[in-house]
């Protein structure tokens, strides 16, 4: 059915056009090229015409009336400030209500130099004020949370931050208290701010109300040179703005890209860079006789690289982790294939399994451009497979959020119990632990059967046996959409490289073969966060390990060879997100000597004697076939016991999030949650500690007892202030009680 827009015709300041009929008219000043001051306003959050500074003059109105609320009719006739004396008269009143308490301190305020409030009074307002009383001041600053502060005296109420946090993002937030004079923002003391997205609110705030911890009193907006570039932090893809002084990088701000993040970044993309800089490898280290790693040249470095690689050959396994670009996957590819004749090949730093690596080669290398953020706003409906979008991929939340709140998606989710998340996005939980998701999805079968509906798996679905099995299934069932998830920023691109086991072993296989049948290990993008424990214990096995890197982490610690290779500022590239969307960008902070990986693997093929070149023929490779159905592991609970369900939180103990201490004051402690019958069986009381343990792992951490939680589940988060958990879901733990 085709859908006819009723258009209206409408004049501004003497130009007539014809516009879809329920458009703002500060929309249709935009199309026009016509500047209309204003605070409050902002295209994706719901019109409130708080601040009043957009007052225009609509024929046979007897008052100006503020442009960003009031929608065109046919044959409406608006003058804005630029013809019309009321309009004019109105804005520069507007002004001077706002400058009374406004403190004039633009050359210490962080938002001086890009400020509209500053801008707009310089066009709108007058050159001396008539105001001679005493400016109302407050003690400042407050913490709203440990990233951002508030100054209130120099809020103009525009509500774009309680607006964004109500109508984003779904948390609460600050708060317009009191009335007329007497208003300020406020918090709440018994209710905190706790959002992924707080800096969002920074960032749109007009004025300098609110401001960075981290960037607070740091720099000025003239001192920075501003660059387009992409998130390294999850598959996403958000575009962000880096500002650089001095070869620095100062702060990082989410970047206008309408088919993807629109507007918006969450925290750990806009704050975890200070890894960029602080613990960096600074040359080539080499393990010498005594068995420790000291500085070498890069000449000798690669010599030894070369010699070690040569000799082991083919016998060499390639592991490179997730957070390789398109270029240098394919880099990685190339060089394992036609420099060391190896098919032992691997993105994936975590253990593999064949179920896997079938439903990647068959559902997503090679699928381009499939379901798009475009498409999760317009699905009838969405179900989440091993995939919790606030935590794993914060912008695929956003919009889902969105599609829910205004489109009327229906989100389901496969997993344990209702998230915060998925709470906010009015979602609907099929309880299942670990042990009942393949069922789950037969049973979900009846929520994605309109035309457009999508299934969303995430990469912790490998980790039940048959879960992706069944997910296949039940796509060729019912025709939805599906689309994979991974957690980071290079996985997509690095599976369309073909860094995917052809006719080789997966990581899991080349961990166990490690040491046998397998003599070298190449090793990239696998920090200490990454990586299982088993990983590090099979590269000591290893004769010679290689290990490309930009910090220190668990495996450099038992390499060999350690080369230091660029990071994301220091090079150009492109990230795949999970799309299939290519994200690029350019290098930001040159620096000397800062080598890709690509160039570092060209430069270990030249010393071993080779031609080497990316040769894109290894792009969405074939991978082994499908091997039928996996049976789930049959779980055996017993008395004192659980199966774990566990994923990370977004803000974690992650390598690349080291160094941002107001960050990680910001992270969501881990807490341990059981349903009202398990915490029965297993003696365990709401607000008590409780301690999972297995296989020599332990976590303790308060109880959550869980309304309508999967039972026989607890759920404690990996990776984690409280929680250091490495094992996977479905796996048997231990589960004991303490004192509350």
């Amino acid at each position: 059915m085709t859908v006819t827009t009723q258009l209206v015709t409408v004049t501004v300041d003497g130009v007539t056009v014809e516009v879809p009929a329920g458009t703002l008219i500060i929309r249709v000043a935009e199309m026009l090229g016509t500047a209309i001051p204003r605070f409050c306003d902002h295209p994706l959050l719901d019109p409130v015409a708080a601040c009043r500074m957009c007052l225009v003059e609509i024929e046979g109105q007897g008052k100006p009336q503020p442009s960003c609320a009031v929608t065109v009719t046919d044959g409406m006739i608006v003058k804005t400030q630029h013809s019309s004396e009321m309009a004019a008269k109105a804005q520069a009143g507007v002004m001077e209500f706002l400058l009374i308490n406004h403190p004039l301190d633009c050359p210490i305020c962080d938002k001086g130099g890009e400020c509209p409030l500053q801008n707009q009074a310089m066009t709108a307002g007058q050159g001396e004020t008539r105001f001679d009383g005493t400016k109302r001041t407050f003690p400042k600053p407050i913490n709203v949370s440990a990233q951002v502060l508030l100054d209130r005296e120099r809020c103009v109420s525009c509500a774009r931050c309680t607006r964004f946090a109500d109508q984003i993002a779904g948390d609460p937030f600050i708060s317009l208290l009191e009335r007329g004079a007497k208003q300020q923002v406020g918090i709440s003391s018994d209710q905190p701010f706790d959002s992924y997205f707080s800096g969002n609110t920074i960032q749109i705030c007009p004025v300098g109300a609110l401001t960075s911890a981290k960037y607070r009193f740091r720099s000025r907006p003239f001192d920075l040179v501003s660059s387009p570039t992409a998130c390294e932090h999850c598959a996403a893809g958000c575009a962000l703005r880096t500002d650089v002084r001095r070869n620095t990088v100062m702060r990082r701000l989410a970047w206008d890209a309408p088919e993807v993040n629109e507007e918006w970044n969450c925290d750990k993309g806009r704050f975890a860079f200070p890894y960029l800089t602080d613990g960096r490898i600074q040359s080539p280290l080499v393990r010498d006789e005594d068995g420790n790693l000291i500085p070498a040249s890069w000449p000798e470095a690669l010599r030894v690289a070369a010699a070690g690689l040569k000799k082991s050959g083919a016998s060499t396994a390639v592991l490179t982790g997730g957070r390789l670009t398109n270029e240098d996957a394919l880099a990685y590819a190339g060089f394992a294939r036609k420099v060391l004749g190896t098919k032992d090949v691997d993105f994936r730093a975590r253990a593999a399994s064949d179920e896997e690596t079938s439903f990647l080669a068959h559902h997503v290398a090679g699928s381009g451009l499939g379901v798009t953020y475009a498409d999760l706003e317009a699905a009838p409906s969405v179900l989440l497979v091993g995939f919790e979008p606030e935590d794993e991929s914060p912008i695929v939340f956003l919009r889902l959020r969105k599609a829910a709140l205004k489109g009327g998606t229906k989100v389901y989710a496969i997993a344990p119990f209702l998230t915060a998340g998925l709470a906010k996005m009015k979602g609907t939980l099929i309880a299942a632990s670990p042990a009942e998701e393949v069922n789950a999805i037969v049973g979900a079968a009846g929520y994605v059967q309109d035309a457009g509906s999508i299934v969303l798996v995430g990469e912790r679905a490998a980790q039940t046996p048959g879960l992706l099995t069944a997910v296949s299934a039940l796509v060729t069932s019912t025709g939805a959409k599906l689309a994979w998830v991974p957690r980071r920023a290079g996985e997509r691109g690095a599976l369309d490289a073909g860094l995917l086991p052809v006719d080789g072993r997966n990581t899991t296989d080349i961990i166990n073969a490690l040491g046998k049948d397998i003599k070298g290990l190449l090793v990239a993008g696998v920090g200490s966060d990454d990586v299982a424990a088993d990983i590090v214990a099979g590269a000591e096995r290893a004769e010679f390990v290689v290990s490309l890197e930009t910090r220190h982490t668990d495996i450099t610690a038992v390499a060999d060879v350690v080369l230091p290779v660029a990071v994301v500022t220091e090079k150009s590239g492109t990230f795949r997100n999970w799309e299939g969307r290519d994200r690029s960008f350019n290098t930001v902070v040159p620096t000397p000597g800062a080598l890709s990986d690509a160039e570092v693997l060209g430069e270990i093929a030249s010393a071993m004697g080779e031609f080497f070149g990316v040769d894109p023929q290894f792009w969405n490779s074939a991978a082994k076939p499908a091997s039928g159905i996996s049976e789930p592991a049959a779980a055996s609970v017993g008395q004192g016991q659980a199966l774990l369900s566990t994923w990370r939180h977004l803000l974690d103990n992650g390598t690349l999030q080291e160094g941002e201490p107001y960050l990680a004051a910001t992270a969501r402690m881990a807490v341990v949650r059981v349903s009202p019958a398990t915490a029965a069986k297993l003696n365990l009381v709401d607000g008590a500690t409780a301690t999972v343990t297995a296989h020599g792992q332990s976590a303790s951490a308060p109880v959550i007892v869980t309304v309508g939680m999967a039972e026989d589940t607890v759920w404690i988060p990996a990776n984690s202030e409280g929680s250091a958990l490495g094992l996977p879901s479905g796996t048997v733990v231990n589960v004991s009680g303490g004192a509350a």
